[in-house]
């Protein structure tokens, strides 16, 4: 295992339930049992907080960790863009990714591939609160 993806995980002050969100979702991966839990608060088509809860695997927490990071202060239509593009961020020419979002070049790659749903988890959920 790729010791970026551990150092990634780690990272867990999103890990949390927000009480007074705006937007919220539970996604469940039907392949291996992974399930995530999102909750947005959202002010003027901004995302003010993220937090998730999770019972899932390592790939997944560390998907989740950096989405959740990097999407504190950007707006609607700024993750939404993103959300459109996860499936490029598994092919070889990544040259169409805005450089806001190099950050997930780290953990979806060509050698992740195998793992592309569970990195995929947390971008469902948010999908899914967002109602898209």
């Amino acid at each position: 295992m790729d010791l970026k993806i551990l150092e990634i995980a780690s990272n867990t002050e999103n890990n949390k339930v927000i009480k007074d969100c705006t937007h919220k979702a539970k996604q469940k991966n039907s392949i291996c049992g992974d399930q995530m839990e999102i909750s947005l608060k959202i002010k003027e088509n901004k995302i003010t907080d993220f937090g998730y809860q999770c019972k899932s695997c390592i790939y997944c927490q560390a998907s989740v960790s950096l989405l959740s990071s990097n999407s504190i202060n950007k707006s609607v239509d700024s993750i939404k863009n993103l959300l459109n593009l996860t499936e490029d961020l598994f092919e070889d020419d990544l040259t169409n990714i805005p450089k806001e979002w190099n950050i997930f070049k780290k953990i979806f790659n060509k050698k992740n591939i195998a793992r592309k749903d569970c990195l995929l988890l947390p971008f469902k959920a948010v999908s899914k609160a967002l109602k898209l």
